[in-house]
């Protein structure tokens, strides 16, 4: 990695931040864990994202992650927590309490995601590594995106038995074309930089992950070197013109997942996935 000026402490437990100049970047920060997103990732982003918007010395951020992968996307032990409401009277939940659980929390798990895309100053990812599910929601909540050679991209869900429902079914039509977003949706196949590239889900290529990393730092710090009313004004105005599509996609798949997200295929998606074997789907 590039020399930082100005080191600091991070106050998170997932995330990492470092600043050089009018340029923040915010690290995912659980290489242990191969980044992947529990419940303290979905509380500390739109707080990490809220700050930088507010600091008034940065202009642009850059979002990488630490280890060998940017993200394996969500930690299936924060799938278990959606849609639990406890116990109800009968000491067991009622069907409509996991529903209005599960819309809740799917909402706010969206509302975490699309703190980049709220955040008034430009966004850019950085990937290497793996780039799977959760994090394909992340990526396309910020406004450019690069990688490295080696990453790894993958609309996953679907695999998983589940409607993908936190950013990337309502962004991903604003970036590529729908044939190639239902290609990937559909099939949940894997697809490498070379070819998320020449299909626009990025804009650059780099050699490895210190290389990507130091490559959005000078489109970030190019971005810097502008007024930064104009180029605020500027993300507002981009935003504003998908922005009603984007919320009414999102309110409309935290419907569809509130009821459906408990279904046997997902739990047999879960444990086929912990006993490494082919999923066997029912369609139920």
């Amino acid at each position: 990695m590039t020399d930082i000026t100005e080191p600091e402490k991070s106050p998170y437990t997932v995330l990492s931040v470092e600043r050089e100049g009018h340029v923040a970047t915010l690290f995912l920060d659980r290489p242990e864990k191969r980044n992947a997103m529990g419940m303290p990732f979905f509380a500390e982003l739109p707080e990490a994202m809220a700050e930088l918007g507010r600091d008034r010395d940065i202009r642009a951020i850059v979002v990488a992650a630490k280890g060998p992968h940017f993200s394996v996307g969500l930690d299936l032990s924060a799938l278990a927590d959606v849609g639990n409401p406890g116990s109800g009277s009968n000491g067991a939940p009622s069907a409509a309490e996991i529903g209005r659980r599960t819309h809740a929390d799917v909402l706010r798990l969206q509302a975490a995601i699309s703190s980049a895309a709220d955040c008034p100053k430009p966004v850019i990812a950085a990937v290497h590594g793996y780039c799977i599910g959760g994090a394909v929601d992340l990526i396309t909540s910020c406004d450019i995106r690069v990688c490295a050679a080696d990453a790894i991209f993958s609309v996953r869900e679907t695999k998983m038995a589940i409607v993908a429902d936190i950013g990337s079914l309502a962004r991903l039509p604003l970036v590529l074309s729908m044939g190639q977003v239902a290609e990937l949706v559909y099939t949940g196949r894997d697809i490498d930089a070379e070819r998320a590239a020449q299909i626009g889900l990025v804009n650059h290529v780099f050699d490895d992950a210190d290389a990507a990393v130091a490559g959005a730092r000078a489109i970030a710090a190019e971005i810097a070197a502008n007024s930064p009313v104009a180029v605020e004004g500027s993300k507002a105005v981009l935003s504003q013109v998908h922005r009603a599509q984007v919320d009414a996609a999102q309110r409309y798949v935290a419907a569809w997942n509130a009821g459906q997200l408990r279904s046997h295929d997902l739990t047999e998606a879960v444990t086929a996935f912990f006993e490494r074997r082919p999923p066997e789907f029912k369609g139920r």
